[in-house]
């Protein structure tokens, strides 16, 4: 595929390393941060505003939520809570956006930045609880509870998920254990070890399922605390005799015709780095017995990220290198790719949601995807709405090409000399074959 650009949507004064979308008020969340490092570089949560101006996506910065020394490493959302990851914690926050009545948008503080975040300008931060006014909105966001979740020798909370109704998230983290835990109050409900080393991803799936992938090389489905399978991908993919794969990432997502269905996709990467590297592989599995569907490579640059549409339809890839893809669900087809759209490694991906205001911001595009990266920047990638031709136009193209062949065959046949075939008029010593 040819080499393309990316839009850059904007920078933070930090490096990124988690997105979410709320769909209900389109506000773009990115979270990072410099640690605990006394560098210079902040850490915090960006809110960010969606609009379509002048027929494109832009985005404005609309509340900056300082997290003083602690990096926000993975995010999770569920109405307006988020689950931040920082270090060994997990920090809920609430935020709440509300219309502005009268003339407050224009008594807004003199440190704000205007409506449109300049690239490269560090905003003004708010700490915990302030509100901001900007352009018509007004948002507050306040920390809630907070809880350690890893208690390895080195901690850190390296995934963070809710369940399908929202009472209760998951972590996971170094230490190779799950824990779950009650929201909003951070009560810990279950506690097992799923891996020998770090979690490197975990999903909940609606019916209470959940899948972790580990460093271990294994990928396994748990009910509770009871291991209910372990993952084979290459069942029906391909074999390598040296070369050792791992999971990386895994998601559950819905099958877009079938309302009750439910598809688990992982990524599969090689363990070790070599100077040739084999390519990734992208896995698609039945979401009730977890048999593999479907396995395709998804190309050599080691992938870092995945994230799946709402609807199930899209799944969005980031890798090591920087580059950008977005692959369709149910065949494992590549339809777009950026290399290297942000010269270093994507840390998230998320979609622009297909509810709330999602089809207002989307616009005459298929879907869009958001990226962020250590290189602070995010970008927008938009997929162009693929044309498709109607059955009926196909069906009367398929008639009047019968008809066009019919009208040549008898304007072929009107003009041969059929008279110069019959017996009487061949020459003697012929024969008619």
């Amino acid at each position: 595929m040819g080499r393309r650009r990316a839009p850059e949507l904007y920078r933070a004064p930090f490096p990124l390393y988690a997105l979410q979308v709320d769909p209900s008020t389109g506000l773009l969340i990115a979270a990072g941060g410099g640690g605990a490092a006394k560098t210079g570089i902040k850490n915090g949560v960006h809110f960010l505003q969606l609009e379509r101006i002048n027929g494109r996506l832009s985005a404005s910065l609309l509340h900056s939520h300082d997290t003083e020394t602690r990096a926000t490493m993975n995010l999770a959302l569920a109405g307006d809570i988020l689950a931040a990851g920082q270090d060994a914690h997990c920090q809920l926050l609430r935020f709440q956006a509300h219309q502005q009545k009268g003339n407050k948008a224009e008594k807004a503080g003199s440190k704000e930045q205007g409506p449109r975040q300049r690239k490269g300008a560090a905003p003004a931060e708010k700490k915990c609880g302030a509100e901001t006014q900007h352009e018509g909105l007004e948002l507050r966001v306040e920390n809630l509870q907070a809880v350690q979740t890893d208690f390895s020798s080195d901690p850190l909370q390296k995934v963070v998920c809710f369940n399908h109704d929202n009472t209760l998230l998951a972590t996971g983290g170094t230490d190779g254990y799950v824990r779950v835990w009650k929201v909003p109050s951070l009560e810990k409900v279950l506690e097992f070890k799923a891996h020998e080393g770090e979690i490197e991803d975990l999903a909940l799936g609606p019916d209470g399922k959940l899948v972790t992938v580990g460093r271990d090389l294994k990928a396994s489905v748990w009910q509770k605390n009871q291991l209910v399978t372990q993952l084979q991908w290459q069942e029906n993919g391909p074999t390598f005799s040296s070369t050792p794969y791992r999971y990386q990432a895994c998601r559950f997502g819905q099958v877009p015709d079938q309302p009750a269905g439910l598809r688990l996709f992982t990524v599969q990467i090689p363990h070790k780095r070599l100077r040739q590297p084999p390519p990734c592989y992208l896995t698609a599995w039945d979401g009730s017995n977890f048999l593999p569907l479907r396995t395709k490579s998804c190309g050599h640059e080691v992938i870092s990220c995945l994230n799946v549409s709402e609807s199930g339809t899209f799944l969005g890839l980031g890798t090591v290198t920087g580059s950008v893809a977005i692959y369709i669900a149910f065949s494992l087809q590549c339809l777009y790719y950026v290399r290297e759209a942000h010269g270093i490694v994507v840390t998230d991906v998320a979609f622009l949601p297909e509810k709330g205001r999602g089809p207002e911001l989307l616009g005459s595009h298929e879907t869009a995807l958001f990226s962020v990266a250590v290189d602070s920047r995010c970008q927008l990638h938009l997929l162009p709405s693929r044309r498709s031709v109607p059955v009926w136009l196909l069906l009367l193209l398929c008639v009047g090409l019968i008809v066009v062949t019919i009208l040549l065959l008898q304007s072929c046949l009107s003009r041969f000399p059929l008279a110069s075939l019959s017996p009487g008029n061949q020459e003697p010593g012929h024969c008619l074959l």
